[in-house]
């Protein structure tokens, strides 16, 4: 019965929070969590049912070759982040996360079976830590996945375009992905009678030769979007007045209606966080990233959200803490 309880209590809190907000953060952990309990309570009961000790034991051998092979594939990644995207510490991000993961493989496998207590508990401490960070990136990793693929898809009076760094005054291609889905937004409500807006945001950086809303505007009109229905923010610098300006201006214009931005997938739950811890009411919808910048991006986004919420540190830890207790007090 208590096994069962570790198991539904972190369901029933992620369901509650789905319902109540989807855009809270702390439903990743409760995903996360619920996960981890299931997977344990499997394993428990397979020890006495050959039919479920198969899969299991299929599915922990696929775990532990995807954690060997997970340095590799970071460095792999790096390395291609650098030759297509140029030296940056958010380029290098994947290449050192896999040298520091391999790092610690390699002292765990070594100060374990050391003589020395201190070495051999640092080894287990080191590990420990990783297994941590590890819940907490697959944790917000799934929930980004769940976040994206579900809710509305129309019926929005405000389409806000998050902007991105330019080429001079060219629109990238990550770029040109968030304004592409941005028109399919906007035709697929125009079709069904509503006349949405489109608002670019983004100011114009060091680098750039006009602002990144100018820019985005251009490629818009360019592709048969009406000039007077868009919007043009260009003094935003950061994801939270890409937000903020972006809300106020379609307010003044009296559009106070459902709104949704659109940024990359990657981005899509820190900007729904932001926007809930500004008490902005409105949806996010991803768009295509090229698949060798996903990696550092979404290591990225994950620093990003850990330093600003680092209330969710001490209830996961909690959390696992009392789970793991009570499976021990169980077996």
């Amino acid at each position: 019965m208590l096994a069962a309880l570790l198991f539904l209590i972190p369901a029933a809190a992620f369901v509650l929070g789905m319902v109540r907000d989807r855009r809270r953060l702390s439903n990743a952990i409760w995903l996360g969590l619920a996960l981890v309990m299931l997977v344990l309570l499997l394993a428990d009961a397979g020890q006495d049912n050959p039919v479920l000790t198969l899969p299991l034991a299929f599915g922990f051998l696929l775990a532990v070759v995807g954690l060997l092979l997970l340095p590799l594939a970071l460095l792999a990644n790096g390395v291609v982040m650098l030759r297509r995207e140029g030296r940056s510490l958010g380029n290098l991000l994947s290449l050192l996360a896999g040298l520091a993961l391999l790092g610690e493989m390699v002292y765990f496998g070594w100060g374990i079976g050391q003589p020395n207590d201190w070495i051999r508990g640092s080894a287990i401490g080191l590990f420990l830590v990783s297994a941590y960070i590890a819940f907490l990136f697959v944790s917000l990793l799934l929930y980004s996945v769940i976040y994206g693929r579900t809710g509305r898809r129309s019926g929005f009076d405000g389409i806000v375009v998050l902007g991105a760094g330019l080429v001079g005054s060219r629109v990238p291609q990550l770029l040109a992905n968030r304004l592409d889905r941005a028109m399919r937004l906007y035709h697929r409500d125009r079709e069904a009678g509503r006349t949405p807006v489109i608002v670019v945001t983004g100011g114009q950086g060091a680098d750039e030769e006009v602002s990144e809303a100018f820019a985005m505007r251009e490629y818009l009109v360019e592709r048969g979007i009406p000039a007077d229905e868009i919007v043009l923010e260009d003094q935003a610098t950061t994801t939270e007045e890409n937000l903020r300006y972006s809300k106020a201006l379609l307010a003044e214009r009296g559009h106070t209606g459902r709104v949704v931005a659109v940024t990359n997938n990657y981005h899509v739950f820190r900007t729904a966080v932001l926007s809930r811890n500004q008490g902005l009411r409105l949806q996010v919808i991803g768009a295509p990233t090229a698949w060798y910048f996903v990696p550092s991006a979404f290591l990225r986004e994950f620093v990003a959200l850990l330093v600003r919420n680092p209330v969710v540190h001490g209830m996961a830890c909690l959390l696992l803490m009392a789970g793991g207790l009570g499976l021990t007090q169980i077996n």
